[in-house]
């Protein structure tokens, strides 16, 4: 194997390990190979010469990169006298990556807790006309338990603290 080829298969190897990490962690395979082709590249890059090089449709990269905008991990970048759009790897990635992951922990807690709110709605409505009492009111203990778990882990996430400790430069 020579040395283009060695460079090409470490590339994808990393960009199918950042697919696959970010499935795992609730935001989608093409997000992760994205925000790993970005971060791997010394220049900006198109959403054509994107979806080309992962093999992926412009509409899925655009969707990626707007979700990265969102969490700061990717940047758009303006190219004088061309109409398309450039993107770029946030320039501190580590920081914008740690801030991206705990919007995407608190997103995912808060939207937990909605659901834990709409199971006990439901159990409140069954409990007044039901003959499985003892389940409901077991159901329930569990359901608020599970509750206080997400308040506290909201507390931890919002706590000055970890937000100081998140911005400490590795």
């Amino acid at each position: 194997m020579d040395d283009t080829q060695i460079l090409l298969e470490a590339r994808a190897r990393l960009i199918e390990t950042g697919g696959r990490t970010s499935q795992d962690l609730g935001t989608g395979r093409i997000v992760g190979q994205v925000l790993v082709y970005l971060y791997l590249q010394e220049n900006e890059r198109s959403l054509d010469d994107i979806a080309d090089d992962l093999g992926l449709s412009k509409a899925s990269v655009s969707i990626a990169v707007r979700q990265l905008e969102q969490l700061g991990l990717a940047r758009k970048v303006w190219k004088s006298g061309d109409k398309r759009n450039y993107y770029k790897s946030a320039e501190n990635i580590a920081k914008a990556l740690q801030q991206g992951l705990l919007t995407v922990v608190r997103q995912k807690i808060g939207l937990f807790g909605d659901e834990l709110d709409g199971s006990l709605e439901l159990l409140e409505a069954a409990s007044r006309n039901s003959s499985k009492k003892d389940e409901l009111v077991f159901l329930r203990q569990r359901i608020e338990r599970a509750k206080n778990l997400q308040k506290g882990l909201e507390k931890v996430l919002g706590n000055p603290l970890v937000r100081l400790l998140t911005s400490i430069k590795r």
